[in-house]
């Protein structure tokens, strides 16, 4: 082999070599952060400062701006089945000391709240004139075993009618505390009523 052949051979293999050291020692390098990394336990680097605080979502309020909206709402008369709930045993038998006084001071007082028309309360599609409100579209909300504050017999305002839907209706009208029982029973079925002017 000539001279300058083998020099260029010698350069090649050295460029080569080189470039593998090269090579060899980003990778070194990476699998080092890695594993530094890997060591790190996640809650650690979890519990990091936010660098920037205005950025930070400020979660510690949500549950009051929450309240003071709920509070708003129900002052206005829009209620939810949370307001007229009360703890009762699952099977205990209701006496009306189990109520609170917020859902005393709810009775007779015009009111709207949102659920479904309970299907099997009602026998036609539309001129429905009395129904059960419940809090969701299951059967498990009314009836035996069910939760008496999960239910509310609706009662329409003479000359007002309701048509028959599965998707959620707000009722509008007067609030009452009235316990309604199974007949040759001392049991209850339901202890809400509303006379409804309005079912949109």
């Amino acid at each position: 082999m000539s001279a300058p052949k083998a020099r260029a051979t010698i350069s090649t293999f050295a460029i080569s070599s080189v470039r593998l050291v090269a090579v060899g020692l980003l990778l070194l390098h990476w699998l080092s952060i890695s594993s530094v990394v890997a060591q790190v336990p996640s809650d650690t680097l979890a519990e990091q400062p936010d660098k920037n605080p205005r950025q930070r979502p400020v979660t510690a309020r949500a549950p009051v701006e929450e309240r003071l909206s709920r509070e708003t709402a129900k002052a206005k008369g829009d209620l939810t089945f949370d307001d007229i709930k009360f703890d009762i045993e699952k099977g205990g038998k209701f006496s009306r000391s189990l109520l609170t006084q917020d859902i005393e001071e709810l009775d007779k007082k015009t009111v709207r709240i949102r659920g479904y028309i309970l299907p099997a309360s009602v026998f036609k599609q539309s001129g429905i004139e009395e129904f059960v409100l419940v809090r969701d579209n299951m059967e498990c909300c009314f009836g035996p075993g069910a939760a008496l504050f999960d239910c509310i017999i609706v009662q329409m305002e003479p000359g007002k009618t309701a048509d028959f839907t599965t998707r959620p209706v707000a009722v509008r009208g007067k609030f009452e505390i009235k316990e309604f029982m199974y007949p040759d029973s001392d049991e209850h079925y339901a202890i809400y009523r509303m006379v409804a002017t309005e079912v949109k």
